[in-house]
C-alpha cells in the first residue's frame, strides 16, 4: 500500500519560511519522481517543484529563486523549503511520486497572512 504523508504546513506571516516533508511507503522511493502542487482557493493544482530520480530539478516560475525541493533516499523524504512566502502562496500543497503510477498525498494546508 502505497501511502504519501505531508507534514510541516500551517500558518506564517509574509515574508516567513516553512519547510514541508513528504513521507513515502509502499514504493521504491529512489525509482520515483516527487514533486509538490499547490492548489490555491478556488482555483486549479498546480506543480511547483518537481526532482526526479537522479535529481533534476524544476520550479515553477511564481516559486522559482524562493523554494528548494530535495530528496533524501535514504529517509524515503522528500522536502520543499519555502522562503520569503507571499500571501499568494496560501494554498493546499501535495505531494506526489511518479514512475509507472502517480500517487498523490493528502495534502497539508499553508496559510501565509499578509
Amino acid at each position: 500500500q502505497v501511502q504519501l504523508v505531508e507534514s510541516g504546513g500551517g500558518l506564517v506571516q509574509a515574508g516567513g519560511s516553512l519547510r514541508l516533508s513528504c513521507a513515502a511507503s509502499g514504493i521504491i522511493f529512489s525509482g520515483n519522481a516527487m514533486g509538490w502542487y499547490r492548489q490555491a482557493p478556488g482555483k486549479e493544482r498546480d506543480l511547483i517543484a518537481a526532482i526526479t530520480s537522479s535529481s533534476n530539478i524544476n520550479y515553477a516560475d511564481s516559486v522559482k529563486g524562493r523554494f528548494t525541493i530535495s530528496r533524501d533516499n535514504a529517509k524515503n523524504t522528500v522536502y520543499l523549503q519555502m522562503n520569503s512566502l507571499k500571501p499568494e502562496d496560501t494554498g493546499v500543497y501535495y505531494c506526489t511520486a511518479r514512475n509507472r503510477y502517480t500517487y498523490w498525498g493528502q495534502g497539508t494546508q499553508v496559510t501565509v497572512s499578509s
